[in-house]
């Protein structure tokens, strides 16, 4: 399950809707609204939850992934000691932001969380890149 920054996950790029989402993957093990009426899609094989952004109709604009598997720039990520992916990652910019027993470490570069629970990461969240023009650089056309 790779990480493709700033583009989606595995064969998801940002900018798909639903039914491009449903040919390679099928209907989502789960599907609901959130306050905003975005519509998040989840699939349990996977491990990823998929939101599609009303205001852009419904197009894919972020994921979450807790696969064992996934990796970012070749590096195998959940499970392992953030401080350890910090240091392998070529990105030097982490905002921290805390919260009960999770940590988010946040590179906005990439707009890409990592989430730590007892030093290990157990997610990853990455979202569709806003461009200089204050747009979504969608990557699925």
């Amino acid at each position: 399950m790779t990480i493709n920054l700033k583009n989606g996950v595995d064969k998801l790029l940002f900018g798909m809707k639903q039914k491009d989402v449903e040919l390679l993957y099928g209907k989502p093990s789960k599907q609901y609204s959130d306050e905003d009426d975005n519509v998040i899609c989840l699939y349990n094989e996977q491990k990823l939850s998929l939101t599609f952004y009303k205001d852009e109709g419904f197009r894919l604009g972020y994921i979450i992934c807790s696969h064992a598997e996934a990796t970012i720039l070749d590096k195998k990520v959940v499970g392992r000691n953030i401080e350890t992916i910090k240091t392998e990652l070529p990105f030097k910019s982490w905002t921290k932001e805390e919260f009960d027993t999770t940590e988010n470490h946040f590179n906005e570069s990439n707009w890409l969380i990592l989430q730590s629970e007892y030093d290990d990461i157990i997610r990853i969240e990455i979202g569709a890149i806003i461009n200089d023009k204050d747009e979504f650089d969608w990557k699925f056309k």
